[in-house]
């Protein structure tokens, strides 16, 4: 449905619109708070549903006093804007589409019409149908509103789940007293070879760590940007006194390397993680000496 320009509202049924919401707040509230939209955001009992519609009935009838109908950053919308992004988020959470969340607002239309349509003794008269169609137009307004915020809580979700996912793909594991390890897996960026470093750091002050082992066995290749980024996170290691070893350098990533001309003299490499276990133990004087075989007759 076109939403009507702004001049087809005056501003005398604008100030009646924001007049019959204010005298029929109760009535729309109650109606509302056992629409979906409501309901299933405020669960602990119907009061706070209908409490959370009275807000917004309020928010629309400062709205249209202020004859701002179709502004969705009309200052009437601020106070509702939270409680409004928390209906959506929700919303979204259970797997509603922002047209899905529209659609739902668009619902609420209609019980408040119905309330309107009563207060005119000729319901079809002109005047009736202005008013009717200033409601309109800033319910569609709402939902707007709504959609507006449904868009930016998903974007939100997406980044809070983006940064747990980085950080629980990147786990620090303490393989021995003043050793710990990061086995990477996958695509190194910018933003997650930040997060590898700030991890790596923490954990060294954590754990006191001495020795910091980097496995790249699971990355699938290694350009001039995952160099620097490599070396970028062994020059900090070793400015919070670790000394960083690089494991896990296939031939393939080797030869890849040589060919880009990158210059890894100054780390310290081994083939696996066991290597570079083993590496780190012996700097310690820790000798691991393997089991014998079964069966074998220990001398």
């Amino acid at each position: 449905m076109q939403v009507a320009e702004q001049h087809d509202v005056t501003p005398e049924v604008a100030q009646e619109l924001g007049g019959f919401l204010e005298q029929r707040r109760e009535q729309i509230a109650q109606q509302w708070a056992d629409a979906p939209l409501f309901r299933t955001v405020f669960t602990v009992s119907r009061d706070e549903a209908a409490e959370a519609c009275k807000a917004v009935v309020d928010a629309l009838a400062d709205v249209a006093r202020s004859g701002r109908l179709e502004d969705i950053h009309a200052p009437g919308f601020a106070a509702v804007r939270e409680q409004l992004s928390r209906m959506a988020a929700t919303r979204a959470q259970a797997g509603f589409s922002p047209s899905q969340v529209a659609g739902e607002v668009a619902g609420l239309r209609q019980p408040a019409a119905v309330l309107m349509q009563a207060e005119f003794d000729d319901p079809h008269s002109e005047h009736a149908h202005a008013c009717a169609l200033a409601l309109t137009v800033l319910l569609g307004t709402l939902r707007l509103v709504v959609m507006e915020t449904t868009v930016d809580s998903g974007e939100a979700l997406i980044a809070r789940q983006r940064e747990q996912l980085l950080e629980v793909a990147i786990p620090v594991i303490k393989l021995w007293e003043n050793i710990v390890a990061v086995p990477l897996i996958g695509t190194l960026d910018s933003a997650r070879s930040q997060v590898v470093m700030e991890s790596l750091l923490e954990a060294i002050v954590h754990e006191h760590a001495r020795y910091a082992i980097l496995d790249i066995t699971g990355v699938p290749t290694v350009d001039s940007l995952v160099a620097q980024h490599l070396m970028k996170t062994v020059a900090a290691a070793r400015l919070m006194g670790a000394h960083c070893i690089v494991s896990g350098i296939r031939p393939a990533i080797a030869q890849t390397i040589v060919h880009l001309g990158i210059d890894l003299g100054t780390i310290t490499t081994r083939a696996g993680l066991a290597d570079a276990l083993a590496y780190a133990l012996s700097q310690q004087g820790i000798v691991v000496s393997p089991s014998p075989a079964a069966g074998a007759i220990p001398r």
